[in-house]
């Protein structure tokens, strides 16, 4: 399985105001648009950190999901949530040759947690041996930052912060994150219930 992102999170759409003023107020960042650049690193990188601890996209955008078999045929759920929009269903064989499949026989169960793709008939179409099904679909919770959860956005900004803070240190373990981060994101992670089960 492989999630490819297909368009980017759009610098309009990052809070680099209130970035700067979240800097000023904790550390007397001064007001220069010199950092923008590397303000920018910092949000991005911190965007990514909780959109895959959490599994949600922040900003809506594009992506692209290929993999080799469905799970279940009956219904195969999307890797990533909140799913706004399933724009392309590609099923491709071992030559390459590719068969594209009419939202006629498959339909989008909106989920905030676990969106899923069902089928309209019985089963969803079958992949070829050797093959792949691509799905196309956008995916986020608002076009812009202001349409966002508050503790989602304000985690961004505290991981960012924390980001810039510490971007000398090398010390820090994997997979470090602070508690007020873990705290404001912890609703929003994908609680599995069974090891390799449906997913």
């Amino acid at each position: 399985m492989m999630l490819i992102e297909e368009t980017a999170v759009p610098q309009s759409a990052l809070p680099l105001a209130q970035f700067r003023a979240h800097l000023r107020l904790g550390t007397g960042f001064a007001d220069d648009g010199i950092q923008d650049p590397v303000l920018e690193s910092f949000l991005r990188a911190a965007m990514a950190a909780i959109e895959a601890r959490t599994g949600k996209v922040l900003i809506r955008r594009a992506f692209s999901w290929t993999l080799t078999r469905w799970r279940d045929p009956a219904v195969q759920a999307l890797p990533v949530a909140p799913v706004t929009q399933i724009t392309r269903l590609v099923l491709r064989d071992r030559g390459e040759g590719e068969e594209v499949i009419a939202p006629d026989f498959y339909t989008l169960e909106t989920d905030m947690q676990r969106p899923v793709i069902r089928p309209k008939g019985a089963v969803l179409p079958y992949i070829p041996s050797g093959g792949t099904a691509e799905i196309v679909f956008d995916a986020g919770y608002a076009d812009n930052w202001g349409g966002l959860p508050a503790d989602l956005a304000q985690a961004v900004l505290l991981l960012a912060a924390h980001y810039y803070e510490y971007r000398e240190e090398t010390a820090l373990g994997d997979g470090c994150m602070p508690f007020g981060v873990t705290a404001l994101i912890e609703r929003y992670r994908t609680v599995r219930l069974f090891a390799g089960g449906r997913a």
